[in-house]
């Protein structure tokens, strides 16, 4: 890594943010630009730019450590529902490269959650497409 990371600054104690949870691999803080009430970001200690470089055991980490942030949310905030969310590469709205995922609690009470669909969920695709997508997947992957 060669440019200065934000989050990485974060993990040092360089850079202020509100801690949440941290553990030996992960570390878990408050958004500073949240899309609900207690929307937070979950990432490795370990740099890693995005979802196709992170090892495998820090993935697991990260996720596992989510999962509990997760629950917590839902009872300790009252969260109707959770989105995890991950961004990869700035065409997927990725603007910190360090792996992170957003645990972001959901709300029926609107005025807590500011977050919208990007798509219309219900809306078909074309189904020989799909196909031939998924097929061509599966033979890569196999």
């Amino acid at each position: 890594m060669t440019d200065p990371c934000l989050f990485c600054g974060i993990v040092a104690g360089e850079v202020p943010a509100v801690k949440v949870a941290e553990d030996a691999t992960t570390f878990a803080f408050m958004d500073i630009q949240p899309a609900s009430e207690g929307h937070l970001l979950v990432i490795p200690k370990r740099h890693s730019r995005d979802l196709t470089e992170i090892a495998p055991a820090d993935l697991g980490d990260v996720t596992l450590a989510a999962q509990r942030i997760a629950r917590t949310v839902l009872t300790e905030l009252g969260a109707d529902g959770v989105n995890l969310l991950n961004c990869c590469g700035a065409d997927a709205w990725q603007t910190v490269f360090h792996f992170h995922l957003h645990v972001v609690p959901r709300y029926a009470d609107k005025t807590r959650d500011r977050l919208t669909l990007p798509w219309q969920p219900g809306v078909r695709g074309d189904a020989d497409a799909i196909a031939a997508v998924g097929g061509r997947l599966a033979a890569a992957l196999a």
